[in-house]
């Protein structure tokens, strides 16, 4: 993989464009704990490139898991999602694959598709074994060559490798070429990356989130507001603050569509309805609200999926427990991304400010 480089070379910053504010760097008041594969059920694998550069995630239900999923971005590039439509016949999912190379990466659920069927993981027809493995990516094409983009063997080799042991974070995965803080232009930017936690609550019920960070905007501990990392002001330390910058009526012109994009997926042991999964995955977009400023850009392709492996069934009142929670957790796997990102040539981390 490739190594993060020296911190001098990570600030060099771009032009003067728009106005500057004081806001510097903070810590987290919550530091995120747990991981998606605390969820019964699911297990977690990824492949990232030599270089670093991309990769791609997969979360595996291997015995299957009711599935909704809520896309809010304006430039989604996804697989498979129409199916889970609470109308469709098939109700269960065997993987979720998150990756980069834009559109080139919906390849890499191929191979996740065969290496399910080597299992015989998936839909049972007749003689036959069909896995169910929707998809969505995000964008980090500007740095990769054409050799680079992720593939079927990438999705084979991280579904292979399906663990339940704590999720890997920062520049792995799916996040291995992601960045944020974009909507000011070219060199104000800093490192996204793959994060993961979990809430485990009294009678059994956990509920994880993971999450692939590569948002045009600013992100910000949920808690306080505070930045911890974005666009970084055009000369000396600190963040120019995006929300400031929009709301002082700078016309800004943003990255091209689909540049950028968060996407992620919410898991919990229950046995849910495919409408109450769409319930919970739309208020777990809160999560991406509380964290990321702004979020749901038109040139993002915000998606979230969400998965019910089996335990406890779903009433009304357990439904917005869940949708509530879901995007609590989902915003502390935001921060976990941050906090677990190393900068690369262009853009610093977390930790090197």
């Amino acid at each position: 993989m490739k190594k993060a480089v020296s911190r001098r070379r990570v600030l060099a910053a771009g032009a003067a464009l728009y106005p500057a504010t004081m806001a510097t760097a903070a810590k987290p008041q919550r530091q995120p704990k747990g991981s998606l594969t605390d969820v019964p059920g699911i297990k977690v694998g990824q492949f990232t490139n030599e270089k670093g550069t991309t990769g791609c995630t997969v979360i595996v239900a291997a015995q299957g898991a009711v599935a909704g999923v809520d896309v809010r971005g304006g430039a989604p590039g996804t697989r498979e999602t129409d199916l889970l439509k609470p109308e469709m016949t098939v109700q269960q999912v065997h993987a979720v694959v998150l990756s980069g190379g834009s559109a080139f990466g919906l390849a890499s659920a191929d191979g996740v598709m065969r290496y399910l069927e080597e299992q015989s993981i998936g839909y049972k027809v007749g003689a036959n074994v069909v896995p169910i493995v929707p998809a969505a990516i995000l964008f980090d094409l500007g740095r990769l060559g054409s050799s680079e983009r992720p593939t079927a063997e990438f999705g084979y080799k991280a579904a292979k490798a399906a663990t339940t042991d704590a999720v890997a974070q920062g520049n792995v995965g799916a996040g291995a070429g992601a960045t944020i803080g974009k909507l000011l232009g070219p060199g104000r930017g800093m490192k996204g990356g793959l994060g993961s936690a979990s809430l485990s609550l009294p009678g059994g019920l956990i509920l994880g989130a993971i999450v692939a960070v590569n948002a045009v905007g600013d992100v910000v501990d949920p808690d306080t507001g505070a930045i911890l990392a974005g666009a970084r002001n055009s000369e000396g330390p600190g963040f120019a603050d995006t929300s400031a910058v929009l709301r002082s009526g700078a016309m800004i012109k943003p990255p091209g569509a689909g540049e950028n994009t968060t996407i992620g997926v919410i898991a919990a042991n229950v046995d849910w309805s495919r409408a109450q999964a769409i319930k919970v995955a739309q208020m777990a977009h809160d999560g991406y609200a509380r964290a990321i400023r702004p979020a749901h850009m038109p040139m993002d392709g915000d998606t979230i999926f969400a998965l019910g492996t089996g335990g406890r069934s779903v009433d009304s009142g357990l439904l917005g427990q869940l949708g509530a929670l879901a995007a609590d957790v989902m915003a502390q796997a935001v921060v976990a991304a941050i906090l677990h990102a190393n900068g690369i040539e262009g853009f610093p981390s977390f930790s090197d400010l």
